[in-house]
Parts: structure tokens; C-alpha cells; sequence
């Protein structure tokens, strides 16, 4: 798809949205246009540094450090909520939106968007302020999906999460 939309000029990203391209105009930069006026949807659960030896062989930081810091970003607010351990069961709709590079601050935001007996169903989203290059002041969000956490007892087993969530 992405290619298509090349060819004709524009650059397609994950939501749908299609801008023009210009040589001139990264992928990056054209994605934070988009997303000026979004905001983070939660509570500041973690805060790091994007370092160099979390990057992918392009030299932008491994989806799957960040998918890391997102779980445990997100397992501190369901330890919280469950009032004792929990276990990660499952990530459902994850997408990147844009690289990460070296040196961005990335923090991860997260809300509770369900609690069933003993399941918690988190909202979670990383975003970027770019500190080590000019003119990329603005944070913006490059990656969010959905996580279920479980608590369990200290035989691992599920149990229910306290009724004063």
C-alpha cells in the first residue's frame, strides 16, 4: 500500500491518513504533522531513554524494546490495580506509527479501559520527545495497542481482582 501511494505521490501511514510527499519531507516529520493536536490518552506510567544498543539493523530503536517497556509500563499499573502480582496474557491490535531513534525520551501512557474478575484490559501508548535534534520539539505518539493482564495468586493461579478498583 505504501508504495502505491508513492507512486502517486502521497504517503499513507497507519490510520489511514494520507499526506503529500515531498522529497524534501521525512516519513517522520510528515507523522508528527499529523498528530499535533493529540495528546496522551492516560497516565505517565514509565519514562526512558532510547539508547543505542536497542536499535534494529537500520539503526532505529527495535519494535520489540518498545513493545518491552510498554509491558512493563502497563504491569505497574495492573500490579497497582490488582493489589499484588499479575501476569502479562495477551497484546492485541499493537501498531507502530513511526520510528524510534537514539537518544528520545520515550515515555509510555496507559488507562484501564476494562476490569473483569480477574482480568484488566489496558489502553497503552508510547510517545517521543525528540531532545537530541533540532526543530523536533513536539512529542508525538509512535506506538499504542491494547494489553490483558491477569492477577494470579503465588501459585500462579488467576484470582479476582479487588472489588475497591
Amino acid at each position: 500500500m505504501v508504495c502505491r501511494a508513492r507512486r502517486l505521490g502521497q504517503l499513507r501511514f497507519a490510520k489511514g491518513v494520507i499526506a503529500p510527499y515531498h522529497a524534501a519531507i521525512h516519513e517522520r516529520e510528515a507523522v508528527m504533522m499529523v498528530d499535533t493536536k493529540r495528546h496522551p490518552d492516560g497516565e505517565l506510567l514509565l519514562r526512558t531513554l532510547a539508547m543505542p544498543a536497542d536499535t534494529n539493523p537500520n539503526g532505529d530503536i527495535f519494535g520489540g524494546w518498545i513493545m518491552s517497556q510498554m509491558d512493563i509500563g502497563g504491569g505497574i499499573m495492573a500490579k497497582e490495580l490488582a493489589k499484588g502480582r499479575i501476569c502479562t496474557v495477551s497484546v492485541e491490535g499493537m501498531t507502530f506509527h513511526s520510528p524510534v531513534k537514539v537518544g528520545d525520551v520515550v515515555c509510555c501512557y496507559g488507562r484501564c479501559i476494562k476490569i473483569g474478575r480477574s482480568s484488566m484490559k489496558l489502553k497503552l501508548e508510547v510517545w517521543v520527545k525528540p531532545v537530541l535534534r533540532e526543530n523536533d520539539a513536539q512529542r508525538y505518539c509512535v506506538t499504542e495497542g491494547v494489553f490483558t493482564y491477569v492477577a494470579i495468586d503465588d501459585c500462579g493461579k488467576s484470582r479476582p481482582v479487588p472489588v475497591s478498583v
